[in-house]
């Protein structure tokens, strides 16, 4: 399939539409506003619905809505947005319904900045909203993953009936690079006729499905909870994804760094090789499930003498790190989080002050 050339937001849109997304709600934020000016004129052009809703929080509570109806459906969005889809992310989860949601981050906290920032992984990882509940969350380091990961979030966000998010940086959604939109990462909808408020004419039946997060009975209210933490439990079986990258070297150094940060750590590894410096990365692809063992493992490795976690924030992913690695080896952490992304050679420079 030949290759196109189109910015980040764009190409989210598109693979959304290249899923079977046919229902996009959202409200405009920078970076990420343009998702939703293109979804505008393609979503009709495929018999698709697209529709801005009057704020963040009706945009949630939009997205339930659908994806209670068994829809495909996704938002876009970027931080102080999440914040706001947050309680309703919290009931779509407690209510098992499939949506994926993009977060698209700026800096914070408050209004912060328009410029990249990696400060929403505390917010994504641990639950931005109320409750026992985690999201899948996929971190592309591109355009072309995040045109992947879009794809896939569908599929997962069925199969385990959970919302999954998309957590870029507002880099990946403004620059331009060649993509191609994979045919073997389209997939048909599941059947929701169990489960879904789809209708009763629709699925042939005289039984209603009960679309709920609200249990009553402390018994009911606990084995909803059981019922979600087996679905993660299954998610850290099936779904861990990761890079490894200079890994088969005897490094020095282990780096790990998720998204935008991971290419500018790539470069570094490089150009210290370059020097006869040997070091890796480690980059987490699913920030939840979390590559425990994967991260455990490769610091583990007998000439590696330390850690070091690699951030647009002020250290946030660094405190999964920390855990995985169980002290088995020192872990430090370096993060700027203003909008400006470190260089290559600022990362070489840390890296050499560390050895």
């Amino acid at each position: 399939m030949a290759k196109v050339l189109m910015k980040g937001n764009e190409a989210i849109g598109e693979a959304a539409i290249r899923a079977g997304c046919k229902n996009y709600f959202a409200y405009p934020i920078t970076p990420q506003s343009e998702v939703a000016e293109y979804l505008s004129k393609r979503l009709p052009e495929e018999g698709g619905v697209f529709l801005q809703g009057e704020s963040e929080v009706a945009v949630g509570y939009m997205i339930f809505g659908a994806a209670g109806a068994g829809e495909r459906v996704m938002t876009t969005s970027s931080s102080p947005g999440i914040s706001l889809m947050s309680e309703a992310l919290s009931y779509i989860t407690a209510a098992q319904c499939p949506a994926v949601f993009v977060n698209i981050m700026r800096g914070g906290p408050g209004l912060g900045g328009i410029l990249p920032s990696q400060g929403d992984y505390f917010q994504a990882t641990k639950g931005g909203g109320h409750g026992d509940y985690h999201l899948l969350v996929l971190a592309p380091d591109g355009v072309q993953e995040a045109v992947e990961m879009t794809m896939q979030a569908f599929t997962l966000a069925e199969k385990y009936r959970n919302p999954v998010m998309i957590l870029g940086d507002g880099l990946i959604g403004q620059m331009m690079e060649p993509v191609e939109f994979p045919d073997d990462l389209k997939t048909e909808p599941t059947n929701k006729d169990d489960w879904a408020t789809n209708g009763m004419a629709h699925r042939k039946s005289d039984k209603r499905n009960l679309v709920k997060s609200l249990f009553l009975d402390p018994s009911a209210l606990n084995n909803n909870n059981l019922v979600l933490k087996a679905k993660y439990e299954q998610m850290k079986k099936e779904e861990v994804q990761y890079e490894l990258y200079n890994a088969d070297t005897d490094y020095q150094v282990l780096i790990t760094s998720y998204g935008t940060m991971s290419r500018v750590c790539r470069t570094s590894i490089d150009m210290l090789k370059s020097e006869g410096i040997e070091t890796a990365m480690l980059r987490p692809k699913t920030l939840f499930p979390f590559p425990e063992k994967q991260v455990f493992d490769a610091a583990g490795k007998q000439s590696c003498k330390a850690v070091i976690s690699i951030e647009m924030s002020m250290g946030q992913m660094v405190e999964d790190v920390e855990r995985c690695v169980k002290g088995r080896r020192p872990v430090e952490f370096y993060g700027e989080c203003g909008g400006e992304i470190p260089s290559p050679e600022k990362i070489i420079e840390i890296i050499k002050a560390l050895l």
